[in-house]
């Protein structure tokens, strides 16, 4: 499996090459994170995208930083300097946004860590690579053109790669990650809400060894 040694921004470490599959959790009760975690990377997954959309993201980001080391957690819908800096205070090791703008490309790139801006259109693409940004999120994936769309920009594009994220699953996981200009794919299905709820994580960690079966890679 791919190493999860902590990342940074002035190593040149990049967050497509952390593991073929990045978990993207919403976590609704910060109690859950470390057993999660600890799940997600048992299974093989050590990068795990908690997203900003629940009161609980920060605490969960601190929760897993502190007690999982073998993890490398980092934030999910980054929209904001805001989100940036509350972020890598909490211990994020990368930043994931779902678009940008200027000011956001700014702060992150301010941050110290890696990130991945956005994008859903060639022109998206295009302005991030004048802004020296080679490495970017695909969102939404399935309903911006899928595995089709990233295969048709790797003529023109070939300097940038990408994580879709958006609709990918273990049904089509595949198409995206054989792809040469896919560095790593984003998905949830690993963390299906009644396991949540039930906080079965024994199976989370089995659908955690499926997906890396998916991305042809060896679990733990």
């Amino acid at each position: 499996m791919t190493s999860s040694a902590p990342v940074s921004h002035a190593s040149g470490a990049s967050v497509l090459d952390l593991a073929p599959v990045v978990p993207v959790v919403v976590v609704e009760d910060a109690s859950d994170a470390v057993p999660l975690a600890r799940a997600l990377v048992a299974g093989g997954l050590p990068a795990i995208e908690v997203t900003l959309r629940t009161p609980a993201a920060l605490d969960a980001i601190r929760a897993i930083a502190a007690a999982v080391p073998d993890a490398v957690v980092g934030a999910g819908t980054v929209i904001s300097p805001a989100n940036v800096a509350d972020a890598v205070a909490a211990g994020s090791k990368f930043l994931v946004s779902p678009g940008w703008t200027g000011t956001l490309l700014a702060a992150m790139k301010a941050s110290g860590v890696p990130f991945l801006p956005g994008v859903s259109t060639t022109s998206e693409v295009v302005a991030l690579l004048e802004h020296g940004v080679t490495e970017m999120k695909f969102f939404p994936a399935e309903a911006a053109g899928g595995a089709a769309y990233l295969k048709s920009l790797a003529g023109p594009l070939p300097q940038a790669r990408f994580c879709p994220t958006g609709g990918v699953s273990p049904a089509n996981a595949g198409s995206y990650l054989k792809l040469k200009n896919v560095g790593c794919v984003g998905g949830s299905w690993m963390l299906p809400a009644d396991a949540i709820a039930a906080k079965d994580w024994d199976r989370v960690e089995a659908l955690a060894r499926e997906a890396c079966a998916i991305a042809g890679e060896p679990s733990r």
